[in-house]
Formats: structure tokens, sequence, C-alpha cells
């Protein structure tokens, strides 16, 4: 390990884990760049998730457990922040995995980005409950001031592709917990990189670096209330900038269909309908046309998947996920 490598403090907020988090453990002690405070906030499970964790950190020296009483994911994340003195900070969910250079790729985005740069974000691929690819996300190539372009659309999509300054993730008052108190977490991720755009400009690895899960018990699978976040975020940025107005209207709308796709595929077909009733009453027209672009994206996201299996992994992670 190089003694001029910046320190990174990976935060894993961890809930009734026990069935993914050795493999998160797995793939962040497997990072290129070696020197990582690892913390994991146990927020109050009630399985063998923080056992696990122990028995990672008596095998590595840099995992290590903070418990609290569950108070939500945004508590959790904070309080892993707060336990490391690192002055980049990476978040990772407790069900998702990363790329072995995920971290050397994007500290290297940083550092060409010069002290103005706060954020760094990379590429990702939705998993299954076995780590195979489902399907890959967009492929933002959007970088400085990216306030107005995340006003129209949540181009990273989860929030196990960040990695910050310390500086710009204080600035923007850490992880926001007052969408769980109002029933309404799940757009954390979101609100907390269009704080940080607030302030900092944005610097991207084009890569799939992520292994994003989707769980069937997840948070991300209740769609009404993904939705109703959403919504209470954009909200507070319609306030604030009433100038984006059509960007905002487009985010909400686009959101609003696709949770109510989300819902129906997952079985939950009242939270589809209520959805997409609320969808067709904003914009008929948008709506049928975002429906028709969803089903060929996913069509075309199929096809890739197939190839990417055997092409896009080796060539951009090295691994075959």
């Amino acid at each position: 390990m190089d003694s001029d490598e910046e320190t990174v403090g990976v935060v894993v907020p961890m809930y009734n884990s026990e069935s993914t988090i050795a493999g998160t453990l797995a793939s962040i002690c497997a990072q290129t760049h070696r020197r990582l405070d690892i913390v994991v906030t146990d927020d109050g499970s009630t399985d063998g998730s923080a056992a696990i964790v122990e028995g990672w950190g008596r095998r590595d020296p840099r995992v290590r457990l903070v418990r609290q009483s569950n108070a939500g994911v945004a508590a959790a994340r904070n309080a892993g922040a707060a336990a490391t003195a690192a002055q980049f900070l990476a978040f990772v969910d407790a069900d998702d995995i990363w790329a072995p250079t995920k971290i050397e790729y994007q500290l290297a985005a940083l550092r060409d980005g010069g002290p103005s740069a706060g954020l760094a974000y990379c590429w990702y691929a939705s998993i299954d409950q076995c780590d195979r690819v489902v399907s890959f996300g967009p492929q933002p190539l959007i970088e400085g001031r990216a306030v107005r372009a995340l006003c129209g659309a949540n181009w990273i999509g989860n929030g196990s592709s960040l990695l910050m300054r310390r500086d710009a993730f204080d600035r923007a008052g850490g992880y926001e917990p007052g969408l769980r108190a109002r029933r309404a977490q799940g757009a954390e991720d979101l609100l907390m990189c269009l704080r940080v755009a607030e302030i900092a400009e944005f610097r991207v690895v084009p890569r799939y670096l992520v292994g994003y899960r989707m769980l069937p018990v997840s948070m991300s699978t209740d769609s009404i209330q993904m939705f109703r976040s959403t919504e209470l975020v954009l909200q507070e940025f319609l306030a604030k900038y009433p100038d984006y107005d059509d960007e905002l209207d487009r985010h909400l709308q686009a959101s609003r269909t696709w949770f109510a796709y989300r819902a129906g595929r997952s079985g939950r077909l009242s939270a589809a309908l209520l959805l997409l009733r609320e969808a067709f009453a904003a914009h008929p027209v948008g709506t049928a046309r975002y429906l028709a672009h969803t089903a060929v994206t996913i069509a075309a996201g199929r096809i890739r998947r197939r190839i990417g299996r055997k092409l896009v992994y080796p060539l951009y992670t090295g691994v075959v996920w």
C-alpha cells in the first residue's frame, strides 16, 4: 500500500442483510485502492448481519461495526460518515457490490477535477440474487455543474455509485433523515446528489463499476413510497429553482410512470394502476410515449445483457458478474 494514497471512508448502512452483506464486503475489500476505512452501520438488525460483519473485521482490520437503534438509511449513513476521519467518502448499500477498480478510478477522476470537483459517479448494472446482470443502467456523461440536469432526470440512479469529498458531504448537510420522518424513504440518494450539485462540480467514470441489486424485499420495490419520496425531493427544488419547472415536471412524470411499471412488474397491480392513473391525468400523450420508449429500452437492455456478460464486463471491470 502506497503511503501517499488517500484514505477513503466506505460507509455501509445495514439492516437485516445477512444474505448479502458478505458479498458486499468481499467486493469492498477487493478494491485495488487499498487504503480504506470500512464502516458498517448496523441500523438495529435482528438477524445475523452483525455477526457476519464482526467475522470480517477479525480477518480484515479495515472493517468495523457501528451499532445504532433503527433510525433509517439516512441516519445510518450519517453515523458511518461521522465514525471515520477520511476526507473521501463512498457509500454502498448492504446488498450491492463493486467492481475492484471502482474506488481507484473515481479517486483519479476527483483528483483530475481539482478542488471544485466534489462528487464522482460511475455507471451501474442491475443484478439479481445470484449476482447475474439483469440490465445495464443509463450511460450519462454529465460533468461540471449538474443541478439543472439532475432536476430533469435521475441519471445517477443509486447511491452505491458515489464517491464524495468530505467537504462536499458536510456542506450539503449529510443525508436527509427527514424523509423517513415523513414516511417517504427512498429518494435520499437523489436529494444528496442535488444538494451536492448546488455547491460542487461532478465527475464521471464511464464504466460499469456497480452491481445494483433488485430484491423483492428491498425498499426500492415499494413503488408508492419511492415515488412519494421523489415527489417531495423535486418539490423542494421547484421551490428553489422555479425556472427549472419544465425539467422538474418531466422528472416527476418519468418517475411516476417508471414506478408504475416497477409496481406492475412486481405484481403490485393496485399501486401500478394508481400511479398510471395519475400519470395519464397529468400528461396523457407523454405517458403513452414514455411507456413505449420504456418497452423499447427494456428490450434493448435484454439484448445488451446477453452481449454484455461476455464483452462489456471484461472490458470495463475485468470480471463477469
